[in-house]
């Protein structure tokens, strides 16, 4: 089956709506241009762009197009039958929204790349869609142009998915690979990526790590097929990182990366986000610049890893436009209906505290030079039942009067960990409040 519905399976151009004209938008544009015969060729049909509706028609555009498509007025889209796919790029989760639920309710499916939107309200348009007989696709709302969604929603459905590790934004991979490769500090690194347009004038959301919280809430509710709400992902980002943390994790063959954490276990799962070193030798520590990277464990397949360009332009309209394609070929819709995975479909995750979990953990304290210091706060980690496998003393000049101790942990809970920091930040030899980063292993595979 071609098109949706019978009567229009005589049609040979397939009429599309789009809704923000922006550089997603302008993408889907480029891409119809530059690939429209192969993909006529190969689907039997010819797409085209039917109604754009931009809030600023008249402005330039990179991405020329005719101007006729062009309106300001949402219900030019509304009310034309003859589009059944349209495409929301706007962005945010307010006006978005409203926009969704119109389209929807006009008899159409839609097509989108908001994260956000779905993080916080995809339970309500799900249902929403159904009540409608409607889909909504989403594929380039986590990864951009890697092929996620659906890999995990249908190519490992015959899996009990564990967990996954993932690198899911581009801005915070650049800046971190510049302060590693290169040596940079923050300020250097991030002003070098909104240079080079791989972050934005105001990164907030990308080097706090809720772009990628986002998009983890989306694909581990989709992976372990229960819903886990954006409020229960605890989220750290990487404006606090500084050089000589990088360099010292180096040192002891680790690289920074700032990872999505999804684990389901017998008593609950946890989701988190935060900077995190991982070895070497981890593929994960490969993965560099604005490249982003997921390992998706099963208990049948093993380790799977997807890797590619997790935004810009062209790949993500790549994925919005394969998602265009699968509902029109009627998969799209199929699998919305009848596969259980999205969160207005199944039960709530029971969701494990961050202070539960175990991890091993990579410390930094800077420290009154003077004899009995170390056993100061090796006593506090003792009584937490914290143990260590590495130290780093550095002897300083003989000037110096605060000197920095570095040192790795073995597995400890985390509320043990994060209650001997604050002890140890109030004994009278530590200068400043000790840095903590996790060290995260590769998950275990089945075998």
């Amino acid at each position: 089956m071609l098109l949706i519905d019978d009567e229009d399976l005589q049609v040979k151009e397939i009429p599309i709506g789009l809704v923000g004209y922006g550089t997603i938008g302008q993408g889907v544009a480029a891409i119809l241009e530059l690939n429209g015969q192969q993909i006529a060729r190969k689907l039997g049909a010819k797409l085209y762009l039917k109604h754009v509706i931009e809030k600023y028609p008249d402005r330039n555009f990179d991405i020329p197009i005719d101007k006729n498509i062009v309106s300001s007025e949402l219900d030019v889209l509304l009310r034309d039958p003859t589009v059944k796919v349209a495409i929301e790029l706007v962005g945010g989760t307010t006006v978005a929204k409203d926009i969704v639920k119109k389209l929807i309710m006009s008899g159409k499916h839609v097509v989108t790349a908001n994260k956000a939107l779905l993080a916080h309200y995809g339970q309500e348009l799900f249902e929403l869609a159904r009540k409608y007989d409607k889909c909504i696709a989403f594929e380039a709302s986590c990864g951009g142009g890697i092929p996620l969604v659906e890999s995990i929603r249908r190519g490992l459905l015959a899996n009990d998915i564990k967990a996954i590790f993932g690198i899911l934004n581009g801005t915070c991979n650049y800046i971190l690979t510049s302060m590693s490769k290169e040596g940079k500090d923050y300020a250097t690194a991030l002003s070098e990526a909104q240079a080079q347009g791989f972050a934005e004038a105001d990164p907030t959301f990308d080097v706090k790590g809720i772009d990628t919280s986002h998009k983890l809430a989306i694909l581990s509710s989709m992976a372990f097929g229960q819903a886990v709400p954006i409020e229960s992902i605890s989220a750290e980002g990487i404006d606090g990182i500084q050089i000589q943390d990088i360099n010292y994790g180096k040192e002891l063959g680790y690289v920074m990366k700032l990872l999505a954490i999804g684990i389901k276990e017998d008593d609950g799962i946890t989701a988190r986000v935060h900077p995190a070193f991982v070895s070497k030798d981890d593929p994960l520590a490969l993965v560099s610049g604005p490249f982003n990277a997921v390992s998706v464990y099963g208990n049948a397949v093993g380790h799977t890893m997807f890797y590619g360009r997790g935004a810009g332009r062209m790949p993500t309209a790549s994925a919005v436009l394969s998602d265009v394609i699968d509902i029109i070929l009627g998969n799209a819709l199929q699998t919305f209906k009848q596969v259980s995975v999205l969160p207005d479909m199944t039960l709530p995750a029971p969701i494990k505290p961050i202070d539960d979990i175990t991890s091993r953990y990579y410390m930094r304290l800077m420290v009154v030079d003077k004899p009995g210091v170390m056993a100061e706060f090796t006593n506090i980690l003792g009584k937490h039942d914290i143990s260590l496998s590495a130290v780093i003393q550095r002897e300083e000049s003989q000037e110096a009067q605060v000197v920095p101790v570095v040192v790795l942990t073995h597995k400890a809970r985390e509320g043990n960990m994060q209650t001997a920091i604050t002890e140890i930040e109030k004994l009278e030899s530590v200068a400043e409040r000790p840095v903590c980063i996790r060290v995260v292993d590769q998950y275990p595979e089945f075998t």
